[in-house]
């Protein structure tokens, strides 16, 4: 096996070398989510941190790694004598994206403990995590109820797997790291608060840098051992900055006044709730730890924030994670010490101000490339926020002819810039009938892992949702031939039921969105813009992967292909121009090769195409009258010979309709939605009034 590549030799990202130390020195800060674009060291950063963490003392023989100084009570393996310890490396544990709610948590072997009466326990990555590294790469892309699992065992310390009345509990602390690519999607904002610190990555666009980065990777793989040998000395000289560490930990003071500019700031960035304010004040007495201090200065307490608070400050997935450094710096002068106090908090009061993770005050790192926490890191793209003073439909007119003329025999409009979305609402639901079998999520009805239970089959493989009802049915009859003479029922393999659960499924939402003159006329886009970037929101909130295709002029184009990243589709929806005639079978045959394609790459995913148009179509200058329209109904009969579920927003407006949209959304054998009806609180206002008519009319009976 070769040596891991040393984490002293990493060039540049100092804020994620800190974080990773931060959290070394105190596990408690709550852990790391690194962001950032692929090939920018986040896996090489972490694996090789496990290297430097000191060797852990456990109780021979426990497979859950207990301390013997001070053994868990609660211990599946336990209890345990005080004789005996044995002393190994820290180890780094990886959850795939693909794992189970049994591999993360453990396995309780339900037929022993019934047949037995024997809590038969299987430990999981939990277990084998405790007292190291646990570390999640694209945890973006992890199911969001192993997210939930794993967080929670973060923060409780311990891990609790319930089946069917049997409960095992064991101790699971560890140091959580988690690494996504924004481009591939966001986590929640809910869960995105549960990581202690984030850090945003980038590769260097320094050539001098970029060529360092070359140089030693290349060394490395060429010999490994030699090259981790040439890093040895600044390897030791970490790891034992990082026992004195937590040696000094206990005895940092972190006074009244440093809480309360802690207190200000989380209060002047109007973060949720009150963890920012505990994990900053963790991450500050980190930092002075790290910088060999016993009490904790202002500088610490603004580089906390800047790892501590940027992604605490989205409300939804269109917000960029990111810090007013300004803003910061105001509230820190405001609320800090006198002058005469903050003598003495220098550079000189770090022992070693270059060293790995220093550079400034508490160790902190200089703001370069693939570091900069500040307004200029990368950070995905906002969705665009309406003029001011503007309702949905009220924005200015772009430059250019009225478009309503491209359902006749002339060229079409010319093209327009981008359209301001309006504002964006909550949108009804829509779903694909029947039950599928996709991942979860929030939008279809499915069978899943979790959900109601609706009835019970034979298990096929391992038992993991035991129906308890079903089994006891099964097993009954068969008591008096097995022997059974006490109270407890004799259960056989044969006599296990599976549950079989019902929950929701993610989709993907396959937006096929006009951008032809017509829909550019009496301001149309801005409308249509606000309504496909309300459904986008909606997409993000049930957990569904996301395409957009559009057409306009000669033909149409793939927007975006299917991904899970929706602030990227929200992204292309922005700078979408319009004008041009309207290739509506054109578009529909693009959708249906996406869709074909993306059927091989997941195929147990179902699709929704949600069409967003005005029902025109128009061809060349030699096309006949009938001719396009012919030609997108017969595009749109191949999504009803496929059984693809279809939505079309029918974007017509104005006192005359022709109800050209309905007619396709026939062809597509789906249904179809005025943007008015798009609206969830329409919706909701109709059926209020409808129950206050009944209301009253029972009151006049």
């Amino acid at each position: 096996m070769n040596a891991p590549y040393p984490f002293t030799a990493l060039v540049g990202q100092d804020d994620l070398r800190l974080a990773l130390l931060l959290n070394a020195v105190s596990p408690a800060v709550g852990g790391v989510l690194v962001r950032g674009e692929k090939g920018t060291a986040k896996s090489t950063a972490v694996r090789a941190l496990a290297a430097l963490l000191p060797d852990v003392d456990v109780v021979p023989g426990c497979r859950f790694s207990c301390d013997p100084l001070a053994p868990d009570a609660e211990c599946p393996d336990g209890p345990h004598d005080a004789a005996g310890a044995a002393a190994r490396a820290a180890r780094m544990v990886e959850l795939p994206v693909g794992a189970s709610e049994d591999r993360l948590v453990g396995a309780l072997d339900i037929e022993r403990a019934l047949a037995e009466g024997v809590k038969a326990f299987e430990p999981g990555l939990l277990a084998d995590a405790h007292r190291g590294i646990l570390y999640v790469d694209e945890v973006n892309l992890l199911h969001d109820h192993l997210v939930d699992l794993l967080l929670d065992a973060a923060a409780m310390g311990a891990s609790y797997v319930e089946r069917e009345g049997v409960s095992v509990r064991h101790a699971a602390r560890f140091l959580l790291v988690g690494t996504m690519n924004p481009e591939e999607g966001e986590l929640r904002p809910q869960l995105l608060d549960r990581f202690g610190l984030t850090v945003e990555v980038a590769a260097s666009r320094e050539p001098d840098q970029r060529v360092e980065v070359v140089k030693r990777r290349l060394a490395y793989d060429a010999d490994p051992a030699g090259f981790a040998a040439r890093w040895a000395d600044e390897e030791h000289a970490v790891r034992a900055r990082i026992v004195a560490a937590r040696a000094l930990l206990p005895s940092v003071r972190l006074g009244d006044g440093v809480l309360r500019q802690i207190a200000a700031t989380c209060a002047a960035f109007e973060v949720d709730g009150m963890r920012a304010d505990i994990v900053m004040a963790r991450t500050a007495t980190a930092l002075a730890a790290w910088a060999g201090r016993d009490e904790v200065t202002a500088e610490d307490v603004r580089q906390a924030a800047l790892l501590a608070l940027p992604h605490r400050r989205r409300r939804n997935p269109f917000d960029a994670p990111g810090l007013d450094e300004d803003k910061l710096d105001e509230t820190l002068e405001e609320f800090g010490p006198d002058p005469s106090q903050a003598e003495g908090d220098g550079p000189e009061d770090d022992p070693d101000p270059d060293g790995p993770g220093g550079g400034g005050p508490g160790g902190v790192p200089p703001q370069g490339d693939g570091g900069d926490q500040g307004e200029g890191s990368r950070v995905p793209p906002q969705a665009p926020a309406p003029e001011s003073g503007t309702e949905q439909g009220e924005q200015p007119a772009p430059s250019g002819t009225d478009s309503d003329s491209d359902t006749g025999s002339g060229t079409g409009s010319a093209e327009q810039g981008p359209a301001a979305a309006a504002e964006p609402f909550r949108t009804k639901l829509l779903s694909v009938p029947g039950t599928g079998a996709g991942a979860a999520g929030r939008r279809s009805r499915a069978r899943t892992d979790h959900g109601r239970t609706t009835g019970a089959r034979r298990p096929q493989g391992a038992l993991t949702k035991l129906h308890l009802a079903a089994t006891v049915q099964a097993a009954a009859p068969h008591q008096q031939a097995r022997g059974r003479s006490g109270r407890g029922l004799v259960v056989r393999r044969d006599d296990l039921r599976q549950a079989v659960r019902e929950g929701r499924e993610g989709n993907l939402v396959l937006f096929v969105v006009d951008a032809s003159g017509s829909m550019a006329a009496r301001q149309r886009m801005s409308a249509v813009k606000g309504a496909v970037l309300s459904l986008l929101l909606d997409a993000y909130q049930r957990r569904d992967k996301v395409g957009l295709v559009t057409f306009r002029g000669a033909g149409a184009e793939v927007a975006l292909p299917p991904t899970s990243s929706v602030d990227a589709a929200a992204a292309r929806l922005e700078a979408l121009p319009t004008g041009g005639r309207t290739p509506l079978a054109a578009g529909l045959l693009t959708a249906h090769e996406v869709l074909r394609v993306e059927r091989l790459r997941d195929p147990v995913r179902r699709p929704l195409v949600v069409l967003v148009t005005d029902g025109r179509a128009t061809g060349g200058r030699s096309a006949g009258a009938g001719e396009p329209v012919a030609q997108a109904l017969r595009a749109a009969g191949l999504f009803a010979a496929a059984s693809i579920a279809s939505v079309t927003v029918d974007c017509e407006s104005g006192p005359v309709r022709l109800g050209l949209a309905g007619a396709v959304a026939q062809g597509l054998g789906g249904t179809v939605v005025t943007l008015d009806e798009l609206r969830a609180d329409i919706i909701a206002g109709l059926v209020k009034d409808v129950q206050n008519v009944n209301r009253h009319e029972r009151r006049a009976a």
